[in-house]
């Protein structure tokens, strides 16, 4: 056993004894090895994490009935997305169990565990996020990072990049515009309304002509991960794909 994973089990030894965490999906279970923050093994078996075998719609990423064979799963379409701005857009799971918890602990603590990092670096992996060279994620308007002191999606971005190599952009596309948080219940359309506008491109040089890989925590209904996309295709980005960490 190589040095860094013996100090890996020490650690995993420590918190399990020491300091037990609790599972922030089913708060019952400890959670035992760092890499598995911030939910238990039992909860990350139990969640539904995307393998690549599913099928799909292949522009916005939603589950579609039935088996489809490999070689048919490119033609597959909801038709409801046909006109929002982005190229195609996957997950790593579904919005639930320890991806959930993911996602809210990330809302209040710039953390991405290893287990988290592998998952957004496998989904990139696959087609047709494969083609992209360059990370952008979903700015958070200025005065909103400031008041939670970090942008969620930035810090995914930079778990990312660094376990694939791709190249990072925090800095060309901003948001302009602030808006309400997402209200419970709000539908697609007001959704949509919230962030039309919302997004500008500072250094359209940066995104002239790339294949950029748009980052965020979550994919509700599409309306920002279209506003942005929109935002870099008018600055001349080739193609603007999209990966969450889950899919509500």
């Amino acid at each position: 056993m190589s040095l860094a994973g013996a100090i890996d089990l020490l650690a995993d030894a420590a918190l399990a004894l020491l300091y037990p965490h609790p599972c922030a999906a089913c708060g019952v279970e400890s959670v035992e090895a760092r890499a598995d923050a911030p939910a238990c093994a039992a909860c990350w078996r139990a969640t539904r994490v995307f393998t690549g075998e599913e099928t799909l719609c292949w522009k916005c990423g939603a589950l579609a009935p039935g088996d489809v064979p490999e070689e048919k799963r490119s033609d597959v379409r909801c038709r409801r997305c046909e006109a929002e701005g982005f190229t195609a857009a996957r997950a790593c799971g579904l919005y639930e169990g320890a991806l959930r918890a993911a996602v809210l602990g990330l809302k209040r603590e710039p953390f991405v565990s290893a287990r988290l990092a592998r998952l957004l670096a496998e989904a990139q992996r696959r087609a047709p996020l494969d083609s992209a060279a360059l990370v952008v994620p979903v700015p958070l308007h200025a005065e909103r990072e400031r008041g939670r002191g970090f942008n969620q999606a930035a810090v995914l971005g930079r778990a990312l990049s660094g376990r694939t190599g791709l190249r990072l952009d925090e800095w060309s596309l901003v948001r302009v515009e602030g808006s309400a948080r997402h209200r419970a219940g709000m539908d697609a359309r007001g959704r949509r309304e919230t962030v039309e506008s919302a997004f500008e491109v500072a250094r359209p040089r940066l995104v002239r002509g790339e294949r950029v890989l748009l980052v965020d925590d979550v994919f509700t209904t599409g309306a920002t991960a279209s506003a942005c996309a929109a935002a870099l295709r008018a600055a001349g980005a080739r193609e603007v794909y999209v990966l969450t960490v889950a899919r509500a």
